[in-house]
């Protein structure tokens, strides 16, 4: 293709130039030819480098080179290190006076100045090597030097070592972006991202189709960013996702479906999250759930960093029910045990109390978790710790049991089990001396979730003991499959609302329970989880026009007329099709190791959705606000001081 196009460039041009043309681009194809049988980059094309700092080794010496970067350290005058995206490279300074204007410019240019040196790449002397450095056993002697820019003062030490606060480092993310860490991180997104669409446009032919960022505001899911427009009460909304779009690619027939996609949610402040974030987002035709889950396994194992342990296929699926009541989530983190047991029947004839009221009540259980060695490691403040946890925020008791009675810290509740019950206990849970049983009882999905949380926190315990739970170089992927279709809502539970969204296909067998008992049907909704975090998540979508009213107006009793577009669109031939969106963030985030999501994304907003670099967002004058037909309502200082205690005062990040 490439050469047929040359031959029509060329033909067209006056015959004068041809020549030199066809000479030129001769050059350029077979360059182009080289480059795309050479699987290593090209790091210095184009630019006024002829190598990067971190590429220099022993196989280069005697070569002439000019490296372009900041520098990082200088000793006594005699040595400087120069650092670009690449690595590090020691230069020595020249001392003779004919070099005296080099000299000038490397020794009194500031740290983080900008430079560019030329020079001969030489030995290190004997012993000078530094093994820990990848072009340890070489340096530059230079011949001549440019200062490029020079650095002021910074607010804080390019080096990942240093303790910078996060404020710090998002007012001044330029310079933060100079880290190995962030540099590292952002490069490794760059590169799967990479991966992930030679997976899916060039292997399966997924079509890359970008989708409108300006939309309407779609019911339910969280709250939407309001854009104005110039028609007066007319808003846009920003999309939560491309959901709608990519069913209606679907519909167009387009078969596959996939876009690096922007997403926007107003979720106020929530720990790591972010108010703007990026999903890697399918849709396909004609699939099934299987197909979807097939697809993103290899999809992950296709773009794994090659420096982790590869990703071992097919994942393990578990149903709701069981992850709920196994470790009392939705996203189970699998790598350590510590399951929740049920142990209701032991207790069935209790004259325990609070265990006899719980279980006289629908749906009343007793819970347990056995924490391996909690008599070794676990502190009487971290019992009690946990208790109040539990008190606080579930209004339920936690009875902590020792198998040693003699240690139950004159609990005589936990001293009437252990004689009650004990031998049971150690049976059913398979519990060892110095183990320790936390119980609960109540409602069977209050007392999961309880027990989940307090899971983690006993494993956060151990760990900050030493103990080794959760192995950071181990990646546990899981499929959470058999979601219901709906859920009560908080505020009125006799409504319902959609567990994932309002698209979602009923199951196949529970279809009938639909238009009966809508609260019973299962979903096919899938989520996949990693370590204990959502990473993706997805469905069947409903291809049925009426199906898809029914549900929106009669089960969610939701106003059809904001999708009568998608609703249309069913009615002309949609085609059964399904999709998923990977959270690329909480990826990059799980596969770097980083402590946050934004340490794997290059300008994210503080806690508080705060740009803190540009101090977005910012305020507008009143007559830029008269085109959209809006103004400001400014809050009274009640009202400021109501919303001060709603929010209290927290750290920008």
């Amino acid at each position: 293709m490439f050469s047929c196009w040359l031959n029509r460039l060329c033909r067209g041009l006056s015959t004068p130039t041809r020549r030199t043309t066809q000479l030129i681009w001769s050059s350029v194809s077979r360059r182009l030819v080289r480059s795309s049988q050479r699987r290593i980059p090209e790091l210095s094309s184009f630019v006024a480098r002829t190598n990067t700092c971190g590429e220099l080794r022993s196989s280069h010496l005697g070569q002439e080179v000019t490296l372009c970067g900041w520098i990082q350290f200088r000793r006594q005058n005699i040595f400087l290190v120069l650092r670009d995206f690449h690595g590090l490279v020691q230069v020595v300074i020249p001392q003779d006076e004919s070099a005296a204007s080099v000299k000038k410019i490397l020794c009194e240019a500031p740290m983080e100045s900008v430079v560019q040196v030329s020079g001969t790449v030489i030995s290190r002397p004997p012993g000078q090597e530094n093994p820990k450095m990848p072009t340890g056993e070489i340096e530059i002697k230079v011949k001549t030097a440019k200062l490029l820019n020079s650095c002021k003062k910074l607010p804080f030490e390019i080096k990942d070592f240093m303790k910078k606060t996060e404020a710090l480092r998002l007012q001044y993310r330029y310079l933060d972006l100079r880290s190995v860490q962030m540099q590292y991180n952002l490069r490794l997104r760059s590169q799967m991202v990479m991966k992930m669409r030679e997976y899916l446009c060039n292997l399966h032919g997924f079509v890359d189709v970008e989708t409108p960022t300006l939309f309407k505001r779609t019911p339910g899911g969280a709250k939407e960013f309001v854009i104005p427009s110039r028609e007066p009460g007319k808003f846009y909304s920003l999309p939560q996702s491309p959901q709608q779009f990519k069913q209606l690619l679907m519909v167009g027939g387009l078969d596959r479906y996939f876009q690096v996609a922007r997403c926007y949610r107003d979720e106020g402040s929530r720990p790591d999250r972010q108010p703007e974030f990026t999903q890697i987002d399918i849709e396909m035709s004609f699939v099934d759930q299987t197909g979807i889950q097939s697809l993103i396994e290899g999809l992950l194992q296709y773009s794994w960093p090659s420096d982790k342990d590869p990703v071992a296929v097919p994942f393990p699926s578990m149903p709701f029910p069981e992850a709920l009541a196994s470790y009392g989530t939705d996203k189970p983190d699998t790598r350590f045990g510590m399951k929740i047991v049920d142990i209701s029947d032991m207790f069935r004839n209790t004259e325990v109390g609070f265990l006899q009221d719980a279980l006289s009540k629908p749906q009343g259980t007793v819970k347990a978790i056995c924490i391996h060695k909690g008599a070794k490691y676990l502190k009487r403040k971290d019992i009690e710790s946990i208790r109040k946890f539990a008190a606080d925020h579930f209004n339920e008791e936690v009875l902590p049991i020792f198998l040693k009675t003699n240690e139950n810290w004159n609990s005589p509740v936990a001293k009437f089990i252990m004689e009650e019950q004990g031998l049971g206990l150690v049976k059913l849970l398979e519990t060892q001396e110095e183990d320790v049983v936390l119980l609960t009882a109540g409602e069977h999905k209050r007392a999961c979730s309880l027990m989940g949380k307090l899971r983690l926190e006993c494993a956060d315990l151990l760990e900050a003991r030493g103990v080794v739970l959760r192995d950071p170089a181990l990646f546990s992927f899981l499929w959470v499959v058999d979601f219901p279709l709906f859920l009560p809502k908080e505020e009125n539970p006799q409504e319902l609302e959609s567990a994932h969204h309002p698209f979602t296909a009923p199951h196949p067998s529970d279809i009938h329970l639909l238009y009966t008992e809508p609260h019973k049907v299962r979903s096919q909704h899938y989520d996949l989880v990693l370590n204990g975090n959502e990473i993706g998540g997805g469905s069947i979508r409903i291809h049925n026009s009426e199906l898809q009213h029914y549900v929106l107006a009669t089960v969610l009793k939701e106003d059809v007329k904001l999708l009568s577009h998608l609703l249309q669109a069913l009615d002309y031939g949609a085609p059964p099709h399904g999709g998923i969106a990977l959270g690329l963030d909480r990826l990059m985030c799980l596969v770097t190791g980083a402590p946050s999501i934004r340490d794997v994304i290059a300008f994210p907003k503080s806690f508080r959705g705060h740009d803190l670099m540009s101090n977005a967002p910012d305020s507008i004058p009143p007559e830029e606000l008269k085109p959209y037909h809006i103004q400001v309502s400014w809050p009274t200082d009640a009202e400021t001081e109501k919303s001060s205690l709603n929010h209290p005062c927290r750290s920008e990040s």
